[in-house]
């Protein structure tokens, strides 16, 4: 078997997973006017919420190319690989994962599988790590996907974001509950559900209230195993900083199984500028 793993830039990977030669990674690209950007080729995060804060609207994102996936199964399969799998943004945010189901009867030839992630940043970068460890250690490619399952099923996210009003842009709540919201200082919870949408979890009065039901809801979910956790932000890099220190306070959390990094442009643009998160796989 000879294994290749497709991804898209909303991906979090460190540098010496993004070396491997079996891995592939596909842009999504983000519209600020009329303009369209790629995060770290012609877009940094400074420059990006400068440009979201000086717009009238949100900026819009597209999905990674089809015809660019398509050539590249197509140049796997002569370059001699056997089997692809493909890990993408959330099915709930995106419809990328839904619309390239059709490709794999299109390349017949290969065994192709496109599970549906559902989530991004960092447990999406540690599903795609977790494959690519299990290939090296020479698993077959049923167990492999057997394993991603159990990881894709185990794994979550949890938000709180600063920005009401975003959220009314973005159509998540109405411009009559963000005001109320504001007024009430109250900081909506959001969490990516079963089918990978990021909804509206719990509404909580003040933040100091909200990161303390962050840390209750991540004690909750991780008291059946030991899992990796990543302590999220948008451009609110002290509180994220912060928020780990507590989570390293009151919680049994290993330091090694616990890291601050910031979420992708494309997610930023769905949840505004001051949020915090955390994201957990489990250690399998």
């Amino acid at each position: 078997m000879k294994l290749a793993v497709v991804t898209d830039s909303t991906a979090y990977l460190s540098q010496k997973t993004y070396q491997q030669d079996c891995l592939f990674v596909l842009d999504v690209p983000v519209m600020i006017g009329q303009t369209t950007y790629v995060e770290h080729k012609n877009l940094e995060q400074d420059q990006f919420y400068q440009l979201m804060a000086a717009s009238s609207d949100l900026p819009k994102t597209s999905q990674p190319s089809l015809a660019e996936l398509d050539e590249l199964l197509s140049n796997l399969e002569s370059s001699g690989y056997t089997h692809v799998i493909g890990l993408f943004l959330a099915g709930g945010i995106s419809g990328f994962h839904q619309t390239i189901q059709f490709l794999i009867d299109e390349h017949p030839r290969l065994t192709i599988a496109f599970p549906d992630s559902k989530l991004t940043s960092v447990p999406l970068g540690q599903m795609v790590e977790k494959v690519l460890d299990n290939s090296r250690a020479g698993l077959d490619f049923e167990t492999i996907m057997e394993r991603l399952q159990v990881q894709i099923d185990r794994s979550t996210a949890f938000i709180m974001v600063d920005d009401l009003n975003h959220l009314v842009k973005g159509g998540r709540l109405s411009n009559g509950s963000a005001i109320l919201g504001n007024l009430l200082s109250i900081k909506p919870i959001l969490r990516f559900d079963e089918d990978g949408k990021i909804v509206v979890y719990e509404k909580v009065r003040t933040e100091k209230k909200a990161i303390k039901r962050l840390i209750e809801i991540l004690k909750e979910i991780t008291a059946d195993g030991s899992y990796q956790v990543a302590v999220l932000h948008t451009n609110a890099e002290d509180k994220a900083e912060q928020f780990k220190q507590l989570l390293l306070a009151e919680t049994d959390l290993s330091e090694d199984y616990l890291t601050v990094a910031p979420l992708n442009c494309v997610i930023a643009t769905h949840l505004g500028e001051g949020a915090v998160a955390f994201g957990l796989s489990p250690l399998v």
